[in-house]
């Protein structure tokens, strides 16, 4: 388990702390992440990568010379927020855009095309290429739909040594989508991982089993067998990449690879080079050459027991940049050459909205709201983890605590609104701000856009009528959905934010008070989040595990449900 943290909120915050002193050297720190201490040459595209914390070295440990720009690291097992990826895209900026890569994590997608969309209608060129290297999360027909484990580092320094190297956007961006297209890995463990301060892995495994095709958030794998010895375990890794080798490689005699073992989290390095002596055995016998191999770890899951093999299949441009220099905290090669520029002047992008003040009227509206959001910490607080148990069926395991982590970040900028005297749309929307700010991940950007759309609505003039909120989760519901793709159906929150918002714009058409109606529609909202075990997920992290899932009800619409019920009780209690 993980033995030294203080408080297990603040972990990501800490790590990052201490890892910016271990390397001044190197790295300086930004709002959200940290960059290159020295600066890009003017003109050139710079890569920003990103991914939740307790993967190290992934993904800090990835920015320096020869490999990125800058990193954007979220909370544990969490995307880092779409504010924290703009302050770092901002602040390594040099002229010539941004290119941005990541693993295919729902909320690592939701949170870097929110911040592409802010970077771009400021002026800023910027393009992405999601990693989706891991076999077992989805069939190479849909290989758009696989996770990026291991094969982000490959992806990433192909990118990288281009963008270096003063190639265009354009080509910076073919180049990472060529890597993309040629990196396969697959995965196995021998134990769950447990995140600071749980008291038990999000997974187990028995002992002499093993699990095949997890994933690195504690995502349970697809199967599990009898474990083998380490070189029937490099046979099987062996055999199951080669049988999926990229059509763009054709034929494979003679084909040159990139090879990395991975270790997750507590296989040491020893053992590694067990399972790399078979490896290389077994590839050499099929007629591939190995190129500069990389045995360690590169993307771990805290106190994961377990491996993975990547293979990366190279043509002469890829192998020019996965053989160059590269100086990070955590990953050398070869001899770098002296940076370009002087050392950043780092600037701190904090995003923060301009406060002005409500009417009387909407004052009263914005305590009310401050009331509801307490409301809602205290139920999410007492059901944290019980949702972290449903979520770990077939997810990571921290909706309980990001949902936390969220509350207690908006209520706290709410609370500083408030003291501005502002109305109840602007209290919304900074608490909404500061939630997906420092929550990060899938909940943490949704739950943003629910706040920040009702707020936009509800306005700070009047106190808002039962139509007025009708309509404000009306367009919380589209921006939901606009966002995440999310249909109803699907298994997520949409599920119970679809038939409540209807139930309010019915409660409204029938002249309901805003009490009255709110009640109405959270006993429905109840309802819809129950329904969902019953349901088959067809989007997110839990897609790849659809089958555990049936029977168990969705977190996040478990939480939206218990949302909605506890202000229900903060409305009748200041409005009746």
């Amino acid at each position: 388990m993980t033995h030294l943290f203080n408080d297990p909120t603040k972990f990501a915050d800490e790590l990052i702390e201490g890892f910016v002193a271990a390397h001044r050297n190197q790295i300086h720190p930004v709002d959200g992440g940290v960059i290159r201490r020295h600066k890009a040459k003017p003109g050139q595209v710079v890569l920003v990568i990103g991914g939740g914390s307790g993967h190290y070295p992934a993904f800090g440990g990835f920015v320096g010379a020869g490999l990125a720009h800058g990193a954007a690291m979220g909370n544990v097992f969490a995307s880092p927020s779409a504010q924290q990826i703009c302050n770092v895209a901002q602040a390594v900026d040099a002229g010539g855009g941004i290119l941005f890569s990541y693993g295919n994590y729902a909320g690592d997608v939701l949170n870097f095309n929110q911040a592409q969309e802010r970077l771009c209608a400021m002026g800023i060129d910027v393009r992405t290429v999601v990693v989706t290297d891991d076999t077992a999360s989805a069939p190479v027909a849909e290989k758009h739909k696989r996770r990026g484990i291991a094969g982000t580092l490959p992806v990433f320094k192909a990118a990288a040594v281009a963008a270096d190297a003063g190639k265009s956007l354009d080509e910076v961006c073919r180049i990472a989508t060529e890597a993309n297209e040629r990196v396969r890995t697959l995965g196995v463990a021998f134990s769950g991982c447990t995140l600071p301060g749980a008291g038990k892995p999000l997974f187990e495994v028995a002992d002499g089993t093993m699990e095949i095709g997890m994933g690195i958030h504690g995502e349970p794998g697809l199967y599990r067998m009898d474990a083998p010895t380490a070189d029937g375990l490099a046979e099987i890794l062996v055999n199951r990449l080669l049988s999926e080798i990229p059509a763009v490689v054709g034929n494979s005699d003679g084909a040159r690879i990139g090879v990395i073992l991975n270790s997750l989290g507590t296989v040491k390095h020893e053992e590694l080079f067990v399972v790399y002596r078979k490896v290389d055995q077994l590839l050499c016998a099929r007629g591939l050459i190995i190129v500069e191999p990389v045995v360690g770890e590169l993307i771990t899951s805290f106190d994961m027991a377990g491996i993975s093999l990547t293979l990366f299949w190279l043509n002469d441009e890829l192998e020019q940049n996965w053989v160059a220099a590269a100086d990070t905290p955590a990953f050398h090669r070869g001899h770098s050459t002296q940076p370009y520029g002087d050392n950043v002047d780092v600037a701190k992008f904090s995003g923060k909205r301009r406060l002005t003040t409500g009417s009387a009227e909407s004052q009263v509206a914005a305590m009310v709201a401050f009331a509801a959001l307490e409301a809602a910490r205290e139920v999410i607080d007492k059901e944290r983890e019980a949702l972290g148990c449903l979520d770990a069926v077939a997810g990571d395991g921290d909706h309980g605590i990001g949902m936390q982590r969220g509350l207690a970040a908006a209520i706290a900028a709410a609370r500083e609104a408030l003291d501005a005297k502002v109305g109840v749309g602007t209290l919304l929307m900074v608490a909404g701000d500061a939630w997906s700010d420092r929550a990060g991940g899938t909940s943490g950007a949704l739950w943003g856009v629910i706040l920040r759309n009702l707020g936009g609505v509800l306005g700070d003039e009047a106190i808002p009528t039962a139509s007025v909120i009708a309509a404000g989760i009306a367009a919380a519901l589209r921006g939901v959905t606009d966002l995440g793709k999310a249909q109803l159906g699907d298994k997520t929150l949409v599920d119970v934010l679809y038939p409540f918002s209807a139930a309010l714009a019915q409660g409204a058409s029938c002249n309901r008070s805003v009490s009255a109606s709110w009640t109405v529609a959270a006993a429905i909202a109840d309802e819809a989040a129950q329904a969902t075990k019953d349901l088959q997920p067809r989007i997110g992290r839990a897609r790849p595990h659809a089958e555990r899932s049936i029977g168990t009800p969705d977190p996040g619409a478990v939480s939206m449900a218990l949302i909605i019920r506890s202000v229900d009780k903060t409305i009748r209690a200041h409005c009746s």
